[in-house]
C-alpha cells in the first residue's frame, strides 16, 4: 500500500466528505428528473493506465498537443496520453520531488504543467525537458488540503483548499521571482470563502472543483458538501453563491467550462451533469445529468475533440474511500452524449 493510502483519514477522505450532507450542510432542493442512464449516453474506456495502484485523480489538456496529463492520487505519479496512443506513459514518476498527490492538474499557456499536492502546495514543471520550475509551498500549522486548479486568462493560477475554505492565487509575476529565486515560493491566499459557505460542522471539507471565465472576469468553484456554486469576481473580490436551477452540485469535484456551458464529474453520485450558465456567471440551469456506476467515482473531467473524458478514480475498490480491490487497468472514460 503507498504512503498516501496510509495517511489519516481526516486527510485522505475530502472526497469522501460529501457523503454526510444532511448533518454538515442545509439541505439543497432534490435535482430535477434529468437523469440519463449508461444507454442513453455511451460510457466506454478511452485511454488505460499502466499502474495497478493508481487510483487517478485529475486530468488536464495541453491544447497546443492534444496532450493529456493525468495524476494519481496514491502515488504522485503523473501519466501522458498523446494522442493516436490508448495506453498512457509515466511522465513523472512515483514520489517525484518529494510530492505524495497529485490532484488538480492543468496546463498553461507557456506549456508549463502544474500539480497540486494536497499535502503540500503546487508544483509547477516545464513540459519540455520535465524540469521542475518553482513549488509553492503551504505553511503554518493549520489544516490545509489543497485540491483543484484553474488559470485565468492573465497567466495567474488559483486554486482551491478544501479544508481552509480559502482560494490560493500564483501570479506569472510569482511565479518568474520564485523561478530564480531558487524554485521556492509561498501559497497565500487571495479569496476566504469562509463567511460565505452555507453552515457546516467544523473539519467538513467543502471547496473543490474551479473553473476561470475566459473572458478574466469571475472564477467559479463547489462547495462539494453543500451542493453550492460560487461566483468570485476577480476584479472586484465580490462573492456570491450562483442560483442553480434543475439540481444541485452535491458531490461535485472537477468541473469543465466551455462556451457557456459548464461540466461537473459528482464523485459519490458516479454521475456527470451538464449546465447552461449565464452571460454574467450567477446562474446556471442544469440541462442534463448522466448517471451510472461504471463512471466509478468519477473525479474530474475535460473537453477535448467534442467529447467529454471523465477520471474514474476507483476509489471506494482499495483506495482512500474504502476497502476492495479495484478493476484494471485504470482508466478514463469517454462519456458521449452530455
Amino acid at each position: 500500500m503507498s504512503r498516501s493510502l496510509r495517511r489519516p483519514l481526516s486527510a485522505a477522505l475530502a472526497l469522501a466528505a460529501v457523503l454526510p450532507l444532511a448533518a454538515t450542510a442545509r439541505a439543497v432542493a432534490p435535482a430535477a428528473p434529468l437523469t440519463a442512464s449508461a444507454a442513453q449516453a455511451r460510457i466506454h474506456a478511452a485511454y488505460d493506465l499502466p499502474d495497478d495502484r493508481a487510483y487517478p485523480e485529475g486530468i488536464a489538456e495541453d491544447p497546443r498537443t492534444g496532450d493529456l496529463y493525468v495524476g494519481s492520487y496514491s502515488t504522485g505519479a503523473v501519466y501522458r496520453i498523446t494522442p493516436g496512443h490508448r495506453t498512457a506513459r509515466v511522465f513523472l514518476p512515483a514520489g517525484t520531488d518529494g510530492r505524495a498527490t497529485a490532484n488538480g492538474l492543468k496546463v498553461d499557456r507557456a506549456g508549463r504543467l502544474w500539480v497540486t499536492d494536497s499535502t503540500a502546495g503546487v508544483a509547477v514543471y516545464d513540459i519540455r525537458d520535465r524540469r521542475l520550475l518553482a513549488r509553492f509551498d503551504i505553511t503554518g500549522g493549520e489544516k490545509s488540503f489543497v485540491n483543484d486548479l484553474a488559470i485565468a486568462p492573465d497567466g495567474s493560477a488559483y486554486l482551491t483548499d478544501s479544508a481552509r475554505a480559502v482560494i490560493y492565487r500564483v501570479t506569472p509575476q510569482q511565479l518568474a521571482h520564485a523561478t530564480a529565486a531558487g524554485g521556492r515560493g509561498t501559497l497565500t491566499p487571495r479569496f476566504d470563502l469562509t463567511g460565505a459557505l452555507a453552515p457546516h460542522a467544523p473539519g467538513t471539507y467543502t471547496l473543490n472543483g474551479i473553473v476561470a471565465d475566459p473572458s478574466g472576469r469571475f472564477l467559479l468553484t463547489v462547495d462539494m458538501t453543500a451542493g453550492d456554486l460560487y461566483r468570485v469576481g476577480l476584479a472586484s473580490g465580490e462573492i456570491r453563491r450562483v442560483a442553480l436551477s434543475g439540481g444541485d452540485m452535491a458531490a461535485a469535484d472537477g468541473l469543465e467550462l466551455r462556451h457557456g456551458t459548464l461540466w461537473a464529474a459528482h464523485n459519490t453520485r458516479n454521475a456527470v451533469s451538464r449546465w447552461r450558465l449565464s452571460a454574467d456567471g450567477t446562474r446556471a440551469r442544469r440541462e442534463r445529468q448522466v448517471a451510472d456506476a461504471s463512471l466509478q467515482i468519477p473525479t474530474t473531467l475535460v473537453r477535448q475533440a467534442g467529447r467529454l473524458l471523465v477520471v474514474r478514480s476507483q476509489f471506494d475498490k482499495g483506495g482512500p474511500m474504502g476497502p476492495g480491490t479495484p478493476q484494471t487497468p485504470f482508466s478514463v472514460a469517454a462519456v458521449d452524449g452530455i
